[in-house]
């Protein structure tokens, strides 16, 4: 082993040549390790436990990026699938990138360890200008950014001028410190050791992330958190170089490379389409999974922390292999072939085992044990495929090694294969196979394409010289893997239509669910549609019951779309955010006042289902000639249309689903105003139930930021607290009692006024004595608030934890506590508007 020589020493000096009968009676592979070339080390460098200690740190840094960047560029480009789609291709681009160019053009004479902390150095670097920049990249992208194939490509390059700098050197980390080891067997396994620290350190810093950095702090703290770690990380290697010399600096020089063996294809390919299945497979079983266990930003957080895991115990399993085995190949193929099984398993435990688990996560007194469960449950699911994959990474550069190759080109090649597999796993999974053909045949297809992958390296075998040939036995092996391949996939089952409708609460709804006769998945969520004892239709998205033709439903969307065109003088021009059962935008668009309805709702199935099922109780509103639905997410849509509306009404997905809180933001309730013309409304919807004290105030709080005279609108079920409309305008709200009389008794209103009669409003006052209060009435209650902004998205983590509580009533009791009716709200005779006062206050 080489160290820092002793002052006055010369440096050891390189093994000589062996002479010509030394080579005369080598064994092949003997010669294959042979080298005239100097090397750094003739048994371990020294630091290596070190150094794993480094790369934990580095990889924890790494998924605090990966989170805040995420969230960062997604409030600019949109969280629709394409705009995911995009970044995690050019976060994954990127480091692939850096796999490759790294010892392309850094010579290897460079120390190791400095190339090391000066990629870590670059990498805190370009996160703090990240951060930065945004305001700049985001004025950039709203100003040329737009729908289509242009829109598609601006989406990709401000990927590229933010993901694209920190990815590469990222992708440079472990080739760079791969030339501090030999490409033996046992250097191969401290390399595989190095990648399962970072990845047990991506454990750490997901977690971190996603249960204290960005729920207690914002994405500035989480940054600057990541960007210390780097220093650290980058000192500390610095230190480290400094006390050791490094052989290459002197003797390696610009020597050739051996390259990859011959014959080593079967392997790069079987690698390629390991990371494929692992990228494809996480992305599935996150969508069932997000079923199970409510879709908040905790779940999300608990099943990659429980993927990275197995991937980290499979990767430090396989170095321990790869330091013995005598044929990794073939191991690398078994591998492969478990993964069969292991799909299997996950396709059982997600459709079969885990949705009927007696499991009421409503009767946990604090959300940390449902945490709890949780992580077991995706631990049960995802543990055995994740490791196999981990495993297959160590195995992969063992099974391609040789003495004389430059380790960083050895590890570079191979991690740009898996990652390239990953790409194309992650945006085929993402953007095509779950919305075309669906979990289930999307499990069979990643089965039949890991069988591909085992019998790449299963049936042929290596000869010297990387000849390839197929023996009896290969046939007999590749015979009995696509036999395993067919028997599992035809076990694999569709998801439950009962999971769909009700998540996490399926259990409780066994023998009571009524009849679930639709069942869809679409590219961002999966729906169904059922009918309960009574006749009623449920709309069922993100495991949950979403709208209903149940009364309080129907009367909740009638006040979020009646408020919404009766209050401004000419409602001509409307956007619906979010389209659900289609009653709200139904009611909106029978307006006769107004002329354009503009949908936007971000799955495209939604449409196609509600159109087919709900046309009764929305006015058939898909089909009506003046409503447009565009399907995109709505932020991304207003950031990047020059079209401004006479009213807004938003009913998105529930505030407690990951991504969501884009649309309950201080900035995003801005966008809203300034989008609003002269005299216009916007309305909110405001769940109560499933819902904490802190995350309802979150939500009022940050609409009357915006809107500071924003009114309150309550719908109750039995006299107690359910649900809310929040209604803000520019100016000064007013009602006039008798105009709006006198314009609801037109012919052209009657559908308005039928409307009204059918949930109880009508007369008007009926309407109007759902009024709750006002934002200078709740100034008080709403001083513990905490406001949501872009840079925090308080409200997933407020939502996040408490959507398994039942306080709907003590909230609204809290509320109407407060309130105080106007004296200028409505215009008309005192008399009439003394009565509507008790109605209100009396309630």
């Amino acid at each position: 082993m080489l160290t820092a020589p002793v002052p006055g020493e010369s440096p050891r000096r390189a093994r000589p040549e062996p002479t010509t009968e030394a080579k005369e009676i080598m064994q092949p592979s003997e010669r294959a390790i042979s080298t005239t070339e100097p090397r750094a080390s003739a048994s371990s460098p020294p630091f290596l436990p070190a150094l794993l200690l480094l790369f934990v740190g580095s990889g924890a840094a790494a998924l605090i990026y990966q989170v805040v960047w995420f969230q960062l560029l997604s409030l600019i480009i949109g969280s629709s699938a394409i705009s995911l789609g995009v970044l995690l291709a050019t976060f994954m681009g990127g480091m692939c990138i850096g796999s490759i160019a790294l010892p392309r053009f850094i010579p290897r004479a460079r120390h190791p360890l400095m190339v090391y902390a000066a990629l870590e150095g670059g990498i805190a670097l370009f996160g703090l200008l990240i951060l930065a920049g945004l305001p700049w990249i985001g004025g950039l992208y709203t100003a040329i950014g737009g729908g289509g194939w242009v829109g598609f490509t601006t989406r990709a390059i401000v990927s590229a001028i933010c993901l694209l700098p920190p990815t590469i050197l990222m992708g440079a980390t472990l080739p760079a410190i791969a030339r501090w080891v030999e490409a033996t067997p046992k250097g191969v396994s401290w390399l595989g050791f190095f990648y399962a620290g970072n990845i047990g350190g991506a454990v750490f810093g997901c977690l971190l992330a996603g249960f204290y950095l960005l729920r207690v702090h914002d994405m500035t703290v989480a940054t600057l958190a990541a960007a210390g770690l780097n220093i650290l990380v980058a000192v500390v290697g610095a230190l480290l170089a400094s006390r050791t010399a490094y052989a290459g600096e002197r003797a390696i020089g610009e020597a050739a490379p051996v390259g990859i063996p011959p014959g080593s294809w079967p392997v790069l390919v079987a690698i390629g389409l390991s990371g494929l299945t692992a990228l494809g497979a996480e992305v599935i079983w996150t969508r069932v999974l997000s079923l199970m266990l409510g879709g908040t930003v905790y779940t999300f957080s608990l099943i990659l922390a429980a993927f990275l895991l197995g991937l980290g115990i499979g990767s430090g399993a396989g170095s321990f292999l790869a330091r013995t085995l005598e044929n990794p190949r073939t191991a690398l193929g078994w591998c492969q072939l478990l993964l069969v099984a292991g799909f299997a398993w996950a396709a059982y435990s997600l459709t079969q085992a885990l949705p009927f688990w007696p499991v009421n996560p409503s009767l946990a007194s604090d959300a940390v044990f449902t945490f709890q469960l949780d992580f077991v449950r995706a631990l049960w699911t995802v543990l055995p495929g994740a490791v196999l994959w981990g495993a297959s990474f160590p195995l992969a550069l063992a099974a391609v090694a040789g003495r004389d190759q430059d380790p960083a080109r050895l590890v570079g090649v191979v991690y740009a294969s898996n990652t390239l597999g990953a790409i194309v796993g992650s945006l085929v999974a993402a953007l095509l196979l779950i919305g075309t053909i669906g979990t289930q045949s999307a499990q069979r297809l990643l089965i039949a394409v890991a069988a591909l992958s085992a019998l790449l390296l299963l049936v042929p075998q290596l000869m010297q010289g990387g000849k390839l040939v197929i023996r009896a036995d290969g046939w007999i092996r590749g015979a009995a893997a696509i036999a395993l391949a067919i028997l599992l996939g035809a076990s694999v089952a569709p998801v439950p239509g009962i999971l769909v409708a009700y998540g996490r609460f399926t259990p409780g709804w066994l023998g009571y669910e009524g009849d679930i006769f639709y069942v869809g998945e679409g590219t961002h969520a999966s729906l169904a549609v059922s009918r309960t004892t009574t006749g009623a239709l449920n709309y069922h998205s993100a495991g949950k019951v979403q709208a209903s033709s149940e009364p309080q439903d129907m009367r909740l969307q009638r006040l979020l779309g009646h408020l919404t065109t009766l209050i401004p003088d000419d409602p001509s021009s409307v956007m619906v955010i979010g389209l659900g059962a289609g009653v709200t935008a139904g009611s909106v668009s029978i307006d006769p006042a107004v002329q354009k309805v503009t949908i936007v709702e971000l799955e495209r199935l939604v449409p196609e289902v509600v159109s087919t099922y709900f046309s009764e109780h929305n006015f058939g509103v898909v089909d009506n000639p003046k409503v447009e639905v565009i399907v995109d997410d709505a932020r991304h849509f207003l950031l990047t249309t020059d079209e401004t509306f006479d009213a807004i009404t938003s009913d998105p997905f529930d505030p407690w689903v990951k991504g969501a809180a884009t649309l309950y933001t201080a900035e995003f309730f801005d966008l809203l105003k300034r989008r609003l013309n002269p005299g216009g409304v916007v309305t909110l919807f405001v769940q109560l139930y499933e819902a904490g004290l802190a995350a309802v105030k979150s939500e009022i709080a940050t609409f009357v930021e915006a809107f500071p005279n924003a009114t309150v609108w309550a719908n109750t079920l039995q006299g107690q607290g359910y649900d809310l409309v929040l209604m803000g305008q520019v100016e000064p709200t007013r009602v006039d009692l008798a105009e709006l009389d006198a314009r609801l008794l037109r012919p052209e209103y009657t559908p308005v006024r039928n409307s009204l009669v059918e949930v109880g409003y009508y007369p008007v006052d009926y309407l109007f004595a759902t009024y709750a209060g006002d934002g200078p009435d709740l100034t008080e209650w709403l001083s513990d608030a905490e406001v949501t902004r872009d840079r925090n998205l308080r409200l997933q983590y407020l939502a996040g934890r408490d959507l398994n509580l039942r306080q709907q009533d003590l909230t609204y009791r809290q509320i109407m506590s407060y309130a105080t009716f106007p004296d200028d709200l409505f215009i008309g005779d005192p008399e009439r508007i003394a009565r509507l006062e008790r109605q209100a206050m009396g309630k």
